[in-house]
């Protein structure tokens, strides 16, 4: 099956096979849809898969495949039902992590919230960069406006007859 270098279109699902993925599928470039759905497949998804580029479509669901889900910008953009009833899969899209990954603070027995991460909160926007670009705005924009008002007292004189002639501070009991 992986010799049909030209092929587009793959639909083998719901026909009771068994077996393990070719771990050669990746010689399929042309690939645009793949549905191996309702089958007895078993065993890891091969990596050759990280490398079909044009794959659009794909349906692995209801098998029996297990392990880690291969790390390639297609296979994690399908939708978790496509992965849907094969319990041995994980790693994204299905779950974070997979059992037995373990980071440096992870092994160094740290618990509790920092511990328990998400990707969602370690999203690499707050960085060192970022704080000082936040002081740094701060500052400039702070002194931006209350330094001439300090400086020059003609301006800072015109600024508080603007707040003096409005109607809001003109109030009488």
């Amino acid at each position: 099956m992986t010799s049909m270098m030209r092929l587009i279109s793959l639909n083998l699902s719901i026909n009771n096979l068994t077996g393990v993925l070719p771990s050669d599928f990746g010689k399929l470039k042309n690939l645009e849809a793949l549905d191996l759905s309702r089958n007895q497949l078993s065993g890891n998804i091969p990596a050759s898969f990280s490398g079909l580029n044009f794959l659009s479509v794909m349906d692995l669901s209801y098998n029996n495949l297990s392990g880690r889900i291969p790390l390639g910008t297609q296979l994690q953009s399908f939708n978790a039902s496509s992965y849907m009833d094969n319990l041995g899969l994980c790693g994204p899209p299905l779950t974070p992590r997979c059992p037995g990954d373990a980071t440096n603070q992870d092994s160094a027995g740290t618990s509790g919230a920092e511990g328990d991460k998400t990707e969602e909160e370690d999203d690499g926007l707050i960085t060192l960069g970022f704080y000082v670009s936040l002081v740094l705005g701060f500052i400039i924009g702070f002194w931006g406006f209350c330094g001439p008002l300090l400086l020059k007292v003609s301006w800072r004189n015109a600024y508080f007859q603007v707040w003096n002639d409005t109607k809001i501070w003109n109030c009488h009991v």
